[in-house]
This record gives C-alpha cells, sequence and structure tokens, in this order.
C-alpha cells in the first residue's frame, strides 16, 4: 500500500517500510443493496474487513509504525476499543518493538482481545470507558517513552487516506455519496483528506458528500455534545468524546454531508442483511454504514436532510471491521442450536421438510 501511493505519504528514502500487505481491499458491488435503494442507484461496499488483522486500522498503522521507526522509537502506545489495539500489536511485532495498549475493563469484543495478546502487547484494563483510557494514553505520550499510534497521531490519518484513492482508482472517480461508521472520527476525516487530496491533483472531477452514522448511545458530534458514559452493542465506536470530532465535523461540512444516529437493533439487522444478501460478514460497528443507508432510503421524515436520493447515484458504504472480530452477538445466539436424533425424518423435520 506504501508503495503504490508513496508520493501522497509522508514516506521518505530513509522511512524503514513496516507492512503486512495491507490495503488494496475490494470494493465490491452490492446488487441487492442498489435494487433496496432503486433510483438507478449503484451501491458499493468497500471491505476493508480483509486487511491483515481483520480492520481498517492497519492502513493508518503501517504508516505510523514505519514513521516511528525511522524515529527509533522503542515501544507503542494506544488507547482501544479494539482494534487499533490488535493492529498496533500486530505492527509492533512486526517490527520487533513492543506494545501497551490501555483499554477500557470489559468492554472489549473477544476477539480483538485475543488478537491483542496474541501479538504480545502488554495489556492494561482500566475501570474507565475510552476516553479514560485515551486520557492516559496522552500523558504517557508526553514522557517520550512511546509513540502513540491512535488517531491522533496524523501518519495515521495519512495511512488511511489511501482507501480514497482506491475507490477512485477503481470507479474512475469520486463516488456520489460514502457513507462510514462514526467513532474517534479519524476514518471520515482520512477519507475526506483523501478524496480532497485525489481531486486537487485531478485524479478526480468530483468530491463526495460524506454521511457518516454513530451509534444511538455513543453520538456525541450528532448530538454536539459529550456523552460521558456511551453504551452501544457496537464496540468499535463506543466512544463519547472522538479525538478527530473538529475535523469530522468539518468534513461533513466541507462535503455537504450529515452525520446521524442509528439504534443498535438496526445495526445489528443490517449485520445480519449483510452476511444473508450479499455474503459480507461484519461486525456491529461496521453495519452501522449499512443500517445508515437503510434508514436514508427508508426515511419519510421531511426533516432529514438526505430524505430524496438523487437518481442514478453512486454510494459506497465502507465497513470497517471483519465479523469475526467481534461474535459475542452471533455466539449467543448459536448457543440455541439443540441437536436432534441423527435419523432422516429428524433432520427434515429440522430444516422444514
Amino acid at each position: 500500500m506504501i508503495e503504490r501511493y508513496r508520493e501522497f505519504l509522508p514516506i521518505s528514502p530513509a522511512t524503514p517500510i513496516i507492512s503486512l500487505g495491507e490495503g488494496s481491499t475490494p470494493l465490491i458491488y452490492s446488487r441487492r443493496l442498489s435494487e433496496r435503494i432503486g433510483r438507478g442507484c449503484d451501491v458499493f461496499v468497500k471491505n476493508e474487513g480483509v486487511n491483515p488483522t481483520g480492520s481498517f486500522k492497519d492502513r493508518g498503522m503501517t504508516v505510523a509504525v514505519s514513521k516511528a521507526m525511522e524515529r527509533g522509537t522503542r515501544a507503542l502506545i494506544c488507547a482501544s476499543t479494539g482494534n487499533t489495539s490488535a493492529s498496533a500489536a500486530a505492527y509492533a511485532a512486526r517490527a520487533g518493538i513492543s506494545c501497551v495498549v490501555i483499554l477500557p475493563a470489559g468492554k472489549i469484543a473477544t476477539g480483538k482481545l485475543l488478537q491483542a495478546f496474541a501479538y504480545g502487547a502488554k495489556i492494561v484494563a482500566v475501570n474507565g470507558n475510552f476516553d479514560d483510557a485515551l486520557r492516559i494514553v496522552r500523558e504517557l505520550g508526553e514522557t517520550g517513552d512511546f509513540t502513540i499510534v491512535n488517531s491522533i497521531n496524523p501518519d495515521r490519518i495519512a495511512g488511511q487516506k489511501t482507501a480514497a484513492f482506491e475507490i477512485v482508482d477503481e470507479l474512475g472517480d469520486a463516488p456520489d455519496f460514502h457513507l462510514l461508521p462514526v467513532g474517534n472520527a479519524g476514518n471520515i476525516t482520512a477519507y475526506w483528506a483523501g478524496y480532497r487530496e485525489y481531486f486537487a491533483r485531478e485524479r478526480s472531477t468530483k468530491l463526495p458528500s460524506m454521511l457518516g452514522f454513530q451509534a444511538a448511545g455513543a453520538a456525541p458530534i450528532f448530538h454536539d455534545y459529550i456523552i460521558d458514559k456511551p453504551e452501544t452493542i457496537a464496540s468499535a465506536i463506543r466512544i463519547g468524546n472522538p479525538a478527530s470530532w473538529k475535523q469530522a465535523r468539518a468534513a461533513i461540512v466541507e462535503s455537504r454531508g450529515a452525520i446521524d444516529v442509528v439504534s443498535d437493533e438496526k445495526i445489528l439487522a443490517a449485520q445480519s442483511w449483510l452476511a444473508q444478501h450479499e455474503g459480507i460478514f461484519v461486525e456491529p460497528a461496521s453495519a452501522a454504514s449499512i443500517a445508515g443507508v437503510f434508514k436514508w432510503c427508508d426515511s419519510d421524515d421531511a426533516a432529514y436532510s438526505f430524505q430524496k436520493i438523487p437518481e442514478g447515484s453512486r454510494i459506497v458504504c465502507t465497513v470497517t471491521g471483519h465479523g469475526l472480530k467481534d461474535p459475542d452477538v452471533i455466539i449467543r445466539r448459536m448457543k440455541e442450536l439443540k441437536p436432534v436424533a441423527a435419523t432422516m425424518t429428524d433432520v427434515r423435520r429440522a430444516i422444514g421438510m
């Protein structure tokens, strides 16, 4: 990924490239989503869940860790709701340096916590939320002993903007609308930076409207105030005070986009729909963009800023992480599976024949 977009990244000949083969993720035409919206629209899903550690974080981490190594760092540190910890730990292992993860106790999805342990990170759980963890990380970063690899690190944003480049390169131009989940808000910031940079270099002829979707119980940007105790089933976006709040708001305003909320019920419904109708299994937080496009096309609210989808629009929905990253809800449903006798009659009855 770095080599493909080197001219757009803060990389020099002296930068040691730390890579796990991230980027070049599929942009999948979604026939059934397109049919659901109608109006001659084409919907594409940018599946970031196929990155090396299963989330979009790897795009930024390869640049952040490469630059950290160039500066001679010996340790990384991050606060995390899960995906950042997995990515930071993996790239630290690849680079041969240590990684410290500060996370909110009991608030991390099983698959992500397992990854951080497997990659050998030093993990500290605190009695607090993500925002408490990030505050501590900021303070530790000031000691000079660590390189912070959260999205407050501009090298992270620089790496993540490459997803926008890939979309334009594949479509031949920018889409009309781009929908994303919003948690710490680094991703919507990065995509907008990427689209603007390509447009400035005349690699595209237009800029998309950016539509961000937060979980209803963790929607500080939508409500325009800090959420002290954010709650949502979508653990990756369970953040009450986003680090990139100001930049995300600017992206929304500059692109003539919008920020909106979707309920946990709608998020889980969208997760199931995408898996069962398009064969794309994503974690709940990722499904916020799919729930968002459903809300957009189904809305009867005249006040809804994007009530009418223009005919013939090209729409991209980013899904940020693989479903196996956060399988807890699905596991609870699996426990309802009851065995039947090993006979043709019982099996036929079980499958409704």
